[in-house]
């Protein structure tokens, strides 16, 4: 039996999630590894959270059992925070140093969660947190924070960058290629520090 690796990708609607799965995928397809995917899309246009979960060289289905994954990827720490318990002991969490407000505080006038609380719960884990969405805006563009994640996230993975890279280019509008060329080699960067 091939043993796979498993990776979550969790974020909001709207945070280019599905994008950043499609990229991995690509580029397990350039590779000729076998991949497996499933999204669930939540409520994307309310801010709902949006999973996608990818199995890399597995025999079975892309569904992840809690305490199985590798690598949990995050585009906000309160989906890292929600997600945790799906990384296994041992695994690496890349978090975007983004908190997005859930509605349900203003609506249900609840008590917002607490940035530094949220950190300071997920520093048990082996933990990157990295500012994507300045580093996307120094690459070019704010909606580049995905890329700049996933290059972060290159490091942990067991792809190459170079099919990373190609996959992005492939896969994000071809007006954006340089953007998210640079977004990726910035995260890239900085995943190699943590």
């Amino acid at each position: 039996m091939t043993r796979s690796y498993d990776v979550m990708i969790v974020g909001i609607g709207g945070q280019g999630t599905i994008l950043a799965s499609n990229i991995l995928g690509e580029a397990c397809l350039i590779e000729g590894r076998h991949i497996k995917g499933a999204e669930t899309h939540g409520m994307a246009q309310r801010g709902g959270s949006v999973e996608s979960q990818i199995r890399i060289d597995g025999e079975f289905g892309p569904l992840i059992e809690p305490g199985h994954a590798e690598l949990l990827i995050s585009f906000d720490l309160l989906e890292a925070l929600r997600y945790s318990h799906y990384l296994k002991e041992g695994g690496k969490m890349v978090v975007n140093h983004h908190l997005v407000i859930p509605t349900s505080v203003f609506t249900q006038k609840i008590p917002a969660p607490n940035e530094d609380d949220i950190i300071a719960q997920l520093k048990k884990f082996n933990l990157c947190l990295i500012d994507a969405d300045q580093i996307a805006i120094e690459a070019g563009s704010p909606l580049a924070q995905n890329v700049v994640i996933l290059g972060a996230a290159s490091h942990a993975l067991p792809l190459k960058p170079e099919s990373l890279r190609e996959a992005v280019k492939k896969l994000v509008p071809q007006k954006t290629v340089e953007i998210n060329m640079k977004a990726f080699d910035l995260g890239r960067e900085f995943g190699g520090t943590c």
